[in-house]
Formats: structure tokens, C-alpha cells, sequence
């Protein structure tokens, strides 16, 4: 039986990764995404124009909805010192409001299906000190706390995850993974010395908005090659 998903920034990335497999798998999907990018290449899915950062509510016309994704994300490296506070609050604004704005308005429809899935996305960098990261992994740090609370109060009718990757070969890493040398470069840094796709990090999301995960909530589960947990000798 075919479900319905709402996925926020599902036209590019690992947002389009995940929309594409829902997609594949028989389900009815609508994208709340800036641009339509090539979600016309899909069956089942429906494009609402809709700016993550934006004060607008989107106009979801379903009574029942089996699980909600948020996928924009900013990766803003800059020395501490260097940082304004505008920095921070552009940040928060895009990985944490954003999500909060897009989700309030259908949590009531998530909890009516009684055993719908929310998922977010964090960084490997929340856990995992890094130089750089200090406004994105504040933001980030945010949502994985939105996660755990979310988790406990929504119980047992909604579950509730987050997904933290390592650096993941897309659009918005494009900026650092520019050339074959930087992918060299940063796959090295994992102890399975290469860098993540889309495709891997949307295959765990869509197993998380499944049923088959029905017996997982409240969880920060790293998808990193091993980054956050290992050392290569």
C-alpha cells in the first residue's frame, strides 16, 4: 500500500536520493523545495514551491501523512574568529527553524497515522570536535536536542531519528569536494578513505522512514565511514 511522505529540500542531494527511492518504491511523495530541480524524472511525486527559510506555511492537503524528512543544511567552515553573528544565526535559521516551521504545521497528521517516522540530518562534526565547524555544529547540536525531546513527546505514535553523515559527495559539499584531488584528500580522512554518496546516506533515511524501522527512535546514528568511531592504526 502506497504511503505519503512529505520531504523538505527533496529536489537535490540526498533530499533527491531519498524522493527517488520512496518514489521507486510505489509511495506518493511531495517535495517542499526551493526549485524543482529533476523531480520531473519521478512518478508519484508533487513539487511545492517553498523556501526553508521563509516565514510561509506550505499547503500540505493530506489527513494522513507517514513520515516527514528534513534535508536542507548549510556547511559554513570558517575560523571562529572570523564568524559574525550573522553567521550563526543564517545558520540556525536554515538547520533548525527551518525545520520547526515545516514540521509544526503536520505534526497533527503524523500522529493520527500512529506510527509515522520524522527524520532529520545532523554532522559527525556535533560529536566529533573539528576546526571550522563551531557555527554549523552549534546549529546541528540543536537539532539533534529537537530530536531526543521530540522522541520522548511524540511516543508512541511518532518516531523520531537523526541521521549524522561525514562530508557526502553533493551539491552542497561541492565547494570542497571540487576536483578529484579534494575527494582523494578528504576520503583519506575516513577509515574507509573515501567520502559518502547520497544514495548511501538516503537508503539509511528511507529505511528510517519505514515500518521495518519501527522499533527505533530517539537515535543520532552516524553514517560517517567510520569517522566518528575508529582509527585506522
Amino acid at each position: 500500500m502506497a504511503k505519503n511522505y512529505i520531504i523538505v529540500g527533496g529536489s537535490s542531494g540526498i533530499g533527491f536520493e531519498i524522493t527517488k527511492q520512496l518514489s521507486e518504491a510505489g509511495n506518493n511523495v511531495t517535495v517542499l523545495a526551493r526549485s524543482k530541480g529533476a523531480l520531473g524524472s519521478l512518478s508519484n511525486v508533487e513539487h511545492i514551491e517553498y523556501d526553508a527559510t521563509s516565514d510561509s506555511k506550505p499547503e500540505i492537503n493530506l489527513d494522513s501523512i507517514d513520515g516527514y524528512a528534513y534535508c536542507p543544511g548549510t556547511i559554513n567552515l570558517k575560523p571562529f574568529h572570523g564568524l559574525k553573528s550573522q553567521d550563526f544565526k543564517e545558520d540556525f535559521e536554515i538547520n533548525v527553524m527551518g525545520a520547526i516551521k515545516s514540521l509544526q504545521p503536520i505534526v497533527k497528521q503524523l500522529k493520527k497515522n500512529n506510527n509515522a517516522s520524522i527524520v532529520f540530518f545532523s554532522t559527525v562534526a556535533v560529536h566529533q570536535g573539528m576546526p571550522f565547524h563551531s557555527s554549523v555544529a552549534a546549529s546541528k547540536g540543536a537539532l539533534e536536542g529537537i530530536t531526543r525531546s521530540l522522541a520522548a513527546e511524540l511516543a508512541p505514535a511518532v518516531r523520531v531519528n537523526c541521521i549524522a553523515p561525514s562530508i557526502t559527495d553533493t551539491p552542497l559539499a561541492s565547494r570542497i569536494l571540487s576536483s578529484a584531488e579534494k575527494k582523494e584528500q578528504s576520503g583519506k580522512r575516513h577509515p574507509l578513505n573515501r567520502v559518502g554518496t547520497a544514495e548511501e546516506v538516503a537508503k539509511l533515511a528511507t529505511f528510517l522512514l519505514s515500518s521495518e524501522s519501527s522499533w527505533i527512535t530517539g537515535q543520532i546514528i552516524g553514517i560517517d565511514g567510520g569517522m566518528s568511531a575508529i582509527r585506522p592504526l
